[in-house]
């Protein structure tokens, strides 16, 4: 399917699609406390976030579904550079 944009609506589009990529940003997680003891729903955060060993480091885009994931098991996971 083709789509025809005009000319000016062309280079609209890329420049929404270039803001948007410059303020999508990435975090690193690692997980540096062991699961062990914690509580079945801080373990599924983890899962979730795809953290299942200690010392592992996971990259996500920053966005506020992941920022809560990361704040619920703040003290089992650091955020690396």
């Amino acid at each position: 399917m083709h789509v025809w944009l005009l000319k000016t609506e062309e280079l609209v589009l890329k420049k929404y699609l270039e803001d948007k990529e410059e303020y999508m940003s990435t975090i690193k997680v690692k997980q540096i406390k062991s699961r062990i003891g914690a509580p079945a729903d801080q373990k599924r955060t983890l899962d979730a976030l795809g953290l299942r060993k200690l010392n592992r480091v996971v990259e996500h885009e920053c966005t506020p579904s992941i920022l809560g994931m990361v704040d619920k098991v703040k003290h089992l996971v650091t955020i690396v550079k």
